[in-house]
C-alpha cells in the first residue's frame, strides 16, 4: 500500500513538472529507468532504452532552444498544451506499476493530464501577460523559470516523491484560484465598460 502511495506521488509529480516543460520530466524518467533508481509498469519499459533516451534529449534540448526565440514561444504554447497533457499522463502511468489497470488509467488522466494540464495553461496565460506588458522582453525570464522549475520538480519527485505530490497540488490549487480571480475581474471590467460609456 506504501509503495502504490509513493507511485501515485511520483506519478503526480513527474505529470506536474510536465506543464512546465513537456520532455524535461520524460527524459528524467528514462534516465532513472536507466540507472535501475525507477521501475516502470511493463507497458513502459521501452522508456527506459538508449533510442528513446536519444530522442528524448534531443527532443527536450530543442523544446528548451525554441521558448527563448522570441514570438516563437507564444505560438509553442498554443500547440504544447495537448502535448503536456499526453505527457502528463504517461509519465503518471508509467510510474504506478502495480494497481488496477482502471484505476491507474483513471488516475493518470484526471491527476496526471488534469495536473499538467492546468499548470500548461497557467504558464500560458504568464507567458501572454509577460508579453502584453513587455512587448515579449521578459519571455526569456519566464522561459528559464519554466525549465529550471521543472527539472527541480521532476527531481524532487524522484527522490522525495510526496513532496513533490504535494507541491504540485499547491501549485494547481494556486493557478486555478488565480485563472478564476482574473475571469472575476475581467467580467467586472467588461461590465464597468459599458455603463461608463452610457
Amino acid at each position: 500500500m506504501f509503495e502504490t502511495l509513493i507511485a501515485v506521488c511520483l506519478g503526480l509529480g513527474l505529470a506536474a513538472s510536465c506543464g512546465f516543460r513537456v520532455f524535461v520530466p520524460l527524459l528524467l524518467i528514462a534516465l532513472a529507468a536507466k540507472a535501475e533508481m525507477l521501475a516502470l509498469a511493463p507497458a513502459f519499459e521501452w522508456l527506459g532504452s538508449w533510442p528513446a533516451i536519444g530522442t528524448l534529449t534531443v527532443a527536450t534540448l530543442l523544446e528548451i532552444g525554441a521558448y527563448y526565440v522570441p514570438w516563437l514561444d507564444n505560438l509553442l504554447d498554443s500547440v504544447s498544451a495537448p502535448a503536456a497533457v499526453a505527457a502528463g499522463i504517461v509519465a503518471a502511468a508509467a510510474c504506478v506499476t502495480d494497481m488496477d489497470p482502471l484505476l491507474k488509467w483513471s488516475l493518470a488522466v484526471i491527476a496526471g493530464g488534469g495536473s499538467a494540464g492546468t499548470i500548461k495553461l497557467g504558464m500560458t496565460g504568464l507567458r501572454a501577460m509577460a508579453t502584453a506588458t513587455t512587448g515579449g522582453l521578459a519571455n526569456w525570464v519566464v522561459s528559464t523559470i519554466e525549465w529550471l522549475v521543472s527539472l527541480a520538480l521532476s527531481l524532487l519527485a524522484l527522490f522525495i516523491p510526496i513532496l513533490a505530490a504535494l507541491l504540485s497540488l499547491i501549485l494547481v490549487v494556486f493557478l486555478v484560484r488565480f485563472a478564476w480571480s482574473w475571469l472575476v475581474r475581467r467580467r467586472a471590467a467588461k461590465r464597468r465598460v459599458p455603463a461608463t460609456a452610457n
